[in-house]
């Protein structure tokens, strides 16, 4: 009849994949080599079992042949003589009807699952067999030591209490990256395009190059800072989850204004005569329009500052509204003056 995967982990046939997992984080842990120093030969044949059923029931491929055909169907590549006739079969390169299974190493289920690549290299050397032969060196004695152990069992063993082990893979830090923008590109919103270049890997683990073009939609208003997320695009490993990537979004210099928050700024220079007696900017703002501001009814001092309202930065969450352009002043005074200018002035202020 063969072997019955669900009663080896201990599940029924409509165990779903947080339920195969919880299962093969318990028996796995009890009956890990190491962890069974005294009697290893049962250990390693029921560690082997164990892993066997948990890399079977948690592949839907394999899954479907095992559920049809059982173990006899799934590891002879061929229905069994009793199989239905109208039975969907699996196709892995040598035919309509043909299904090539391997069984996997007890240990690399282990390592892939528990997100444990450290403990596993630090053993080296040690081929196991093909077929889910045991691999000796990664299961020598004390390799984990009993603080991992020690650890796993004082918070429930398998159940669902925080524990040393992750059933998920652990993901690899974000990688960050600058996206430098013009201050028009913030005012305005626009999209970039960036190819990235990144490693990932298939369901052996083998990994290949790929290209990619990821698109970023820049938003009217954005900030120095604002950050763009794009889930698990960095470099795929076995038994870790990809990074992020992170655009930070980065201002370049403009050659006339500056931010600040939401307002725009700029600094006009200025003559001492233009200042006390008026003048008129003249502005191209970022979205190309061209502004006209007379100041005739005020002495430019050099703290004056004009004020522009709604004609800054969009605010990022509402970008139909803005900020305010603020005008500042860079008052160029005269070094030095003759008797006869001294006297003018004098005499323009009052003063004689």
């Amino acid at each position: 009849m063969g072997v019955d995967y669900y009663k080896i982990l201990g599940v029924d046939k409509n165990a779903n994949d947080d339920d195969l997992k919880k299962s093969y984080r318990k028996l796995a842990m009890k009956w890990h080599p190491d962890k069974n120093p005294t009697n290893k030969k049962e250990a390693e044949a029921k560690f082997k079992q164990i892993s066997e059923a948990y890399d079977v029931l948690s592949d839907p491929q394999k899954r479907a042949v095992y559920d049809q055909y059982g173990e006899e169907g799934l590891k002879g590549g061929v229905p069994p003589p009793d199989a239905a006739g109208g039975a969907t079969f699996f196709s892995a390169g040598d035919g309509p009807t043909s299904f090539r299974f391997s069984s996997r190493n007890p240990d690399d289920i282990f390592a892939e699952f528990f997100g444990f690549s450290g403990p596993f290299g630090a053993a080296g050397g040690g081929g196991g067999g093909g077929g889910g032969g045991m691999r000796g060196s990664r299961f020598s004695s004390g390799m984990f030591g009993n603080d991992i152990f020690g650890n796993f069992a004082e918070n429930g063993g398998g159940g669902d209490h925080p524990m040393h082990f992750q059933s998920t893979p652990r993901k690899a830090p974000p990688i960050e990256s600058k996206l430098p923008c013009s201050l028009e590109d913030l005012y305005k919103g626009t999209t970039k395009k960036m190819k990235i270049s990144r490693e990932i890997a298939d369901a052996s683990g083998k990994t290949m190059p790929v290209q990619e073009i990821l698109t970023i939609e820049i938003k009217p208003g954005w900030k120095k800072g604002t950050k763009v997320t794009f889930p698990e695009k960095g470099n795929e490993q076995p038994g870790i989850s990809a990074a992020d990537l992170v655009f930070v979004i980065d201002e370049k210099p403009h050659k006339v204004f500056t931010r600040d928050g939401n307002d725009l700024v700029v600094t006009e220079k200025i003559s001492l005569v233009e200042a006390l007696t008026g003048y008129t900017v003249h502005l191209t703002t970022l979205d190309g329009r061209n502004l006209t501001i007379p100041i005739n009814n005020n002495v430019i001092h050099p703290n004056y500052e004009e004020i522009v309202q709604k004609e800054g930065m969009p605010l990022p969450k509402e970008p139909s509204k803005r900020g305010n352009l603020r005008i500042k002043f860079d008052i160029k005074f005269p070094t030095r003056l003759t008797s006869e200018q001294k006297a003018g002035v004098k005499k323009l202020f009052g003063q004689s």
